[in-house]
């Protein structure tokens, strides 16, 4: 068995995010109007890799964009944390609130209807620092 699957892994994880209805979501709001290389597309794939990846900040995610393998899905040779900042920051949250709600109606498809299922909830283990001498509540 190959240890190495990360990126049949990663296929995986894309494979029920409708990239038609996204791309057909993003020219609809001219997200990409001017955008050469760095799509919203790349940019959904590159923070979802980082997320399952667990990285830490953006230096860490554009490392990731070293991997040859890595270079071909997204697209790109290589990107700075300073893009990754400003392309965070241009894309729309209503793409990526589409996306999330497009997974939640397929989810709900796949589940057997029960009555005593009446919300769909996310729990997130996000430990976030805190300096204790300003906010001396936060240690654990």
């Amino acid at each position: 068995m190959d240890k190495d699957t990360l990126f049949s892994s990663f296929g995986k994880w894309l494979a029920p995010i409708c990239t038609k209805s996204f791309t057909e979501k993003v020219k609809e709001t001219n997200q990409d109007k001017y955008v050469k290389k760095f799509t919203t597309l790349s940019y959904l794939k590159l923070f979802l890799h980082a997320q399952i990846q667990q990285r830490d900040g953006l230096r860490e995610i554009a490392d990731d964009v070293l991997s040859k393998d890595f270079q071909k899905e997204l697209g790109l040779k290589s990107i700075s944390a300073a893009q990754l900042s400003r392309k965070h920051n241009q894309v729309d949250s209503a793409l990526l609130e589409h996306v999330f709600m497009q997974l939640v109606l397929r989810i709900r498809q796949h589940t057997a209807p029960s009555m005593l299922r009446k919300d769909f909830k996310i729990i997130d283990s996000t430990t976030i620092g805190l300096c204790l001498q300003k906010y001396k509540w936060a240690e654990f």
